[in-house]
């Protein structure tokens, strides 16, 4: 027999429609586990050609975890819940595809456009979807000088509209941590460590902040998001740092910015461009080790939001 047409379905009134790949359709009508994954990381997170392998990489995490990977973007207007591996190719190969918030989804799908989704819209279309779990890098958050700048992450604003768990490894600590947290709490959006008191710093464990909570267990994880749905709307941001073993050198990390934030003062570097400006310096200063560390943080946080995404289906069974 034929494959099955995708099915598009209007899920939510504030998203456009959704295609649901028929292997995401079929996981959320069986109340199945299902992890969504943003396609950002791909597209303009990790250089060709090492991005398409992560992209398969990162969905056999959440297989590993026990449950069902739906990368997610925009093609042709269209936002795709769950790619095949010849739209995974178009995303990773593509250098002109647009990198879509919730405010530019909108526009690409007026005009046909096609876009890898952030944080901010992989959150909104998965819960349009019925997807409870998001497993991604790290977060966007308040921007040193944000008091001048008025920089600051729709990230943030999204997860206080967005009812599921996210799964990451805090926010880069080139951002300015403790005004992130502080922001957090007052868009109300829960933060819970895994197995942790300390809020990390994306390439180090230690971002500087700590956390007035921590869960043990994928278990006690699904439990806070159960009962965060109940309660009102808005994420559980799950902080899941790296390995003291598998972190970028700290004291390598914490000279380099302190080098790249100087040299971007210097050179006259303002708001958005600060943070591809250091992350650069940092890349290029750690020998490439920040590539490293960065796939290897993604693949922790997909295969623990794939076990935290099985635990909340089976509590519901």
């Amino acid at each position: 027999m034929p494959p099955e047409a995708p099915r598009t379905e209007p899920r939510h009134a504030a998203a456009p429609p959704l295609t649901l790949s028929p292997e995401i359709a079929e996981a959320l009508d069986a109340g199945a586990p299902v992890v969504a994954l943003e396609s950002t990381l791909l597209a303009h997170g990790l250089p060709r050609p090492d991005n398409r392998a992560a992209a398969d990489d990162v969905e056999a995490a959440v297989r590993a975890g026990g449950a069902v990977p739906a990368t997610i973007a925009v093609l042709d207007g269209v936002p795709h819940v769950g790619l095949t591996a010849e739209q995974v190719d178009r995303v990773c190969a593509d250098p002109d595809l647009a990198k879509l918030g919730v405010r530019d989804l909108p526009v690409a799908a007026a005009l046909g456009l096609s876009g890898a989704t952030t944080v901010s819209s992989t959150a909104l279309l998965a819960e349009a979807a019925g997807i409870a779990l998001f497993a991604t890098g790290g977060l966007g958050g308040v921007h040193r000088q944000s008091a001048e700048t008025f920089d600051e992450s729709a990230d943030l604003t999204a997860l206080s509209r967005t009812s599921l768990a996210v799964v990451c490894a805090g926010v880069k600590s080139i951002l300015d941590v403790p005004a992130t947290l502080e922001r957090l709490e007052s868009l109300s959006v829960t933060v819970v460590g895994y197995r942790t008191r300390t809020f990390p710093g994306f390439y180090v464990a230690d971002g500087g902040a700590q956390l007035d909570w921590s869960v043990e267990s994928p278990e006690q994880a699904a439990a806070v998001l159960a009962a965060r749905r109940e309660l009102a709307p808005g994420a559980v941001v799950v902080a899941n740092p790296l390995p003291a073993d598998e972190q970028l050198d700290p004291a390598l990390h914490d000279r380099v910015i302190a080098d790249a934030l100087a040299a971007a003062e210097t050179a006259g570097v303002r708001g958005k461009a600060v943070t591809p400006f250091v992350l650069d310096h940092l890349h290029r200063a750690s020998e490439g080790a920040t590539l490293a560390v960065n796939v290897r943080l993604v693949l922790r946080n997909a295969e623990l939001a794939g076990r935290i995404a099985a635990a909340l289906a089976a509590a519901a069974r």
